[in-house]
């Protein structure tokens, strides 16, 4: 094989040597460097920054000679960027903030991706006149969502905790089943002959999902009970070795035919929220490695692109998107999540957030290296659909949740909360910011009554820090940093939370009997009255 990517190194017979690595080193830091900048402009923009990598790898395929063709090595550079950015994913994503999501996501990320490639399926027949095999096929590669596609474009609309948790658990529970029912599609369209055996790919799904779950839970519990015993001083080590256990749980499952993507993601989530030390490194370095395959990734996806072929696939990209957007994407979350009484209006901005990403565009190699023939088109069908539906949604989210009232101006922009944890000491620092609609605006610093053995040490503002008195009252724009011990920590940043949210009020109220509810460090409990 030729793997021919610029002037001057050529690896044709494993010919690579010393004197290559100074040209691939100088291309490939550029590269980064072009990346990491192009997130100032996507957040300036509205744009997923991920279309910014995407052009780079496009604009590098344009500007460099270069002669990638084998859509297998695509495939397993995919895989392994999909692997480390849902390690990164379960590693981050706090199970408090999801777990009353988990089983309406799980919903939508089975049953919903089922309608969803019915509908897309039985469109494409119609509208495209293609076969039933080819557009189910089709249909099953562009099932799958993107969490990073739509936090990109986020970060700064304040959405009730529920929607983002649906949003993020949904992305990372579809890769699975999509990438499952793609491979099944696959094999039956490279023997046309057999059909397609709903059946049997139905009952292969469950014993995937149910085994590479079971295993990716099995694997991040005991994982983590491990790496706290063998835990050592070296938090790089540590987090390098969390990682370690991620990337297993898909080789486990993987080896035994059960889904590794769920596995790792589902590891990766227990993991992230068993406690264990050097939280603050492992989720740095996880969101570096995460931040590494999501460039690497959508560079290479650009890189290995033809962009002479996309104007022929610009048609039938418009149609499908369309369905996707219109019809498809609104009754997969209909049909998933009415049984769940979640909000028409929530659903309606849960359709228009079903942004497609790398997963659609990695998965439509699957067919190519799976020998079906005369499927080379997909790549570039899914690539155009994904870049002209995003430049149309992303950009409109922020409109779309305000016209729909799905804004929650507490959630996101009252307060802003980054912990960090300070082993040696047994405490932990908790940074707050007071946002534009905090109601911690105007209390002094002891209404917000946090609970014993935590403390503001320090207040800025205006770049001016202090140690604030009790009684010194807060602004818009404050940051205040609280030193709390590691038991009650999670006690103060519900407080600060709570009271940002409701005011000075937050978790008083009176029972039947004339008590007075007040919160603890580890509960709320009864304070008999004074009265």
């Amino acid at each position: 094989m030729t793997l021919t990517l610029w002037p001057g190194v050529d690896t044709t017979g494993g010919s690579f040597g010393l004197q290559d690595l100074t040209p691939v080193l100088l291309i490939g830091s550029l590269v980064f460097v072009v990346c990491v900048a192009a997130v100032k402009v996507s957040e300036r923009t509205g744009l997923p920054s991920l279309l910014a990598y995407l052009g780079v790898g496009l604009a590098f395929n344009a500007l460099v000679p270069n002669d990638i063709d084998d859509p297998a090595l695509t495939q397993v550079l995919g895989y392994c960027a999909l692997i480390l950015i849902l390690i990164e994913g379960g590693l981050t994503t706090r199970w408090s903030a999801i777990k009353a999501s988990v089983a309406p996501a799980a919903v939508l990320a089975t049953v919903g991706v089922i309608v969803s490639i019915v509908v897309v399926a039985s469109a494409t027949v119609v509208l495209l006149g293609w076969s039933w095999t080819t557009a189910f096929l089709v249909g099953a590669i562009l099932t799958s969502t993107d969490a990073a596609a739509v936090f990109s474009v986020l970060r700064s609309v304040p959405l009730p905790r529920r929607v983002t948790g649906m949003l993020e658990a949904e992305a990372g529970f579809n890769d699975a089943p999509v990438v499952i029912a793609v491979t099944a599609l696959s094999a039956v369209a490279s023997t046309p002959g057999d059909g397609i055996d709903l059946a049997t790919i139905v009952g292969t799904a469950v014993f995937e999902l149910a085994v590479g779950a079971a295993l990716g839970l099995a694997i991040g519990w005991g994982g983590g009970r491990l790496m706290r015993r063998v835990a050592s001083g070296t938090s790089g080590l540590f987090s390098l070795g969390i990682v370690a256990i991620g990337v297993l749980a898909f080789a486990a499952a993987a080896s035994i035919h059960a889904s590794g993507f769920i596995a790792c993601y589902l590891a990766a989530l227990v993991l992230g929220n068993s406690g264990l030390p050097h939280r603050s490194a492992v989720e740095g370095f996880s969101a570096s490695i995460g931040w590494l395959a999501q460039i690497g990734l959508f560079v290479l996806l650009g890189i290995v692109a033809s962009p002479s072929g996309f104007a022929t696939q610009l048609v039938p990209a418009v149609v499908l998107g369309l369905v996707l957007l219109l019809l498809a994407r609104p009754l997969s979350v209909l049909v998933s999540l009415t049984p769940f009484r979640v909000p028409l209006r929530e659903q309606a901005f849960l359709s228009w957030a079903g942004l497609r990403g790398a997963v659609p565009v990695v998965l439509a190699t699957v067919p190519i290296t799976a020998g079906v023939p005369d499927v080379e088109w997909v790549y570039d069908l899914v690539l155009v659909l994904v870049v002209v539906f995003t430049l149309v949604q992303g950009p409109l989210l922020p409109f779309v949740a305000r016209r729909l009232r799905v804004l929650d101006p507490n959630t996101a922009l009252g307060v802003q909360i980054e912990s960090a944890p300070l082993e040696t000491l047994h405490a932990e620092l908790i940074q707050v910011e007071v946002g534009r609609a905090s109601l911690l605006h105007g209390l002094e610093v002891h209404e917000l009554r946090l609970p014993q053995r935590s403390h503001v040490s320090l207040l800025v503002r205006d770049g001016d820090g202090f140690v604030p008195r009790p009684t010194t009252r807060l602004e818009h724009g404050d940051q205040l940093l609280v030193v709390a011990a590691e038991d009650v920590k999670d006690a103060a940043e519900k407080r600060i939370v709570a009271v940002g949210e409701h005011g000075r009020l937050a978790g008083w109220d009176r029972g039947g009997d004339g008590s007075r509810r007040t919160y603890t460090p580890t509960a709320i409990r009864e304070v008999p009255s004074k009265e």
